[in-house]
């Protein structure tokens, strides 16, 4: 046990998976010898492996044996914060730093340049562009992190490319429900290309609230635990040429097999979305397209509508639910506000029902009889 190392008790932040045994919102972590400790809520769960911080107290425990071991507790809020336009940040590694939920370690201002650094390990987001118009995030490796990998908030025109998303979410937010995965972005415009966005607890990339004007472009979105791509209540956006397979298998929304879930690709009541040439595989669902009552935004009222779905090759196997378009009765899909052309799918199965729309599970002919793929098809 050690005192005198935790800061006063303060306002918590974030929704965790499972608050009780996984308390998500504090950022002071612990490693052991580089190990991420867990962090357990009492001193009574205490064992092997975990920590228990004890802010009234300002006590740590921990378990473990810490002879001979390099015991370090993050305890610093953020590595750089954006003070200054056009800087440029390269060949860093940042790790151990105890960014708070939406926070990052580092922080990315306007102009700015983020060039092949590793940013790991850090309590929220690694790597945090706000309200950083042009900036460039390219060639990172950003793994690892409690909450997210990168993110995006109030920023234009940025580029986000060639960068390893791996592993993020280690410290139990709540998936797909809470900025929890790889890459979020919010109220913001650029670009999403060439990425690897692999495996995190969360989903792949995730464009949430008034977005515009964005291209999410030849990524590799595969084995996140919630949609792969998620467009959601937002404007104007190119989904192409992406490879997006193996996500949605997780816990929680975005990762159960009704189409309200999402899938490999999520379109959720956006408008002026182009999903074209791009191979989803093997995901929970293939292409999940939702009407939902969501409001206005600053370039009009939030619907699904002038979606276009074009040249995709859709694999669905034996894990894969569907492709469709669900609507809450509230806001049904307008008419032709979905175009579904040219589209490839391997179904196994022509008689199976692995599409969707109005409520009804279909077949690949009641597909095209409903107007979709009609120059479509299937295998």
């Amino acid at each position: 046990m050690v005192d005198g190392v935790l800061p006063a008790p303060y306002k918590l932040k974030g929704k965790c998976e499972d608050e009780k045994t996984n308390p998500c919102q504090l950022a002071e972590q612990l490693f052991v010898d580089g190990k991420h400790l867990r962090r357990v809520m009492s001193l009574d769960q205490l064992k092997p492996g975990t920590f228990y911080g004890d802010y009234e107290a300002n006590a740590v425990h921990v378990a473990d044996d810490p002879t001979g071991k390099a015991v370090e507790m993050s305890r610093t809020r953020t590595a750089i914060e954006k003070s200054a336009h056009d800087v440029t940040i390269s060949g860093l590694t940042i790790e151990h730093f105890a960014s708070i939920p939406q926070g990052g370690a580092l922080e990315v201002g306007t102009g700015w340049k983020v060039v092949a650094n590793e940013v790991r390990w850090n309590h929220a987001v690694g790597v945090m562009v706000i309200e950083g118009d042009r900036a460039t995030v390219s060639g990172n490796t950003v793994a690892d992190n409690g909450q997210l990998g990168i993110g995006q908030y109030q920023s234009a025109d940025v580029k986000i490319t060639g960068n390893l998303v791996t592993r993020n979410n280690t410290d139990g937010f709540w998936i797909a429900d809470w900025e929890s995965g790889g890459i979020k972005s919010t109220r913001s415009s650029g670009e999403v290309s060439g990425n690897d966005i692999v495996a995190n607890r969360g989903i792949g990339m995730w464009s949430d609230i008034a977005e515009y004007d964005r291209r999410i472009v030849g990524n590799r979105i595969r084995d996140n635990a919630a949609d792969g791509i998620r467009y959601e209540i937002s404007y104007q956006a190119v989904i192409e040429e992406n490879v997006v397979e193996g996500n949605g298998f997780g816990t929680g929304r975005g990762s159960g097999p009704s189409l309200w879930d999402g899938g490999g690709i999520n379109v959720n009541t956006s408008s002026g979305v182009r999903v074209v040439g791009n191979l989803i595989r093997g995901n929970r669902n293939g292409i999940a397209l939702q009407s939902r009552t969501r409001g206005d935004g600053p370039r009009g009222v939030y619907v699904l509508s002038d979606v276009v779905i074009e040249a995709n090759q859709v694999v669905m196997d034996e894990q894969t639910a569907s492709t469709g378009v669900v609507e809450n009765k509230e806001s049904p899909a307008r008419e032709g506000a979905v175009r579904f052309s040219r589209n490839s799918y391997r179904i196994g199965d022509r008689a199976a029902e692995r599409f969707a729309y109005r409520g009804k599970a279909m077949t690949w002919s009641q597909w095209q009889a409903a107007g979709f793929d009609q120059d479509g098809v299937s295998s």
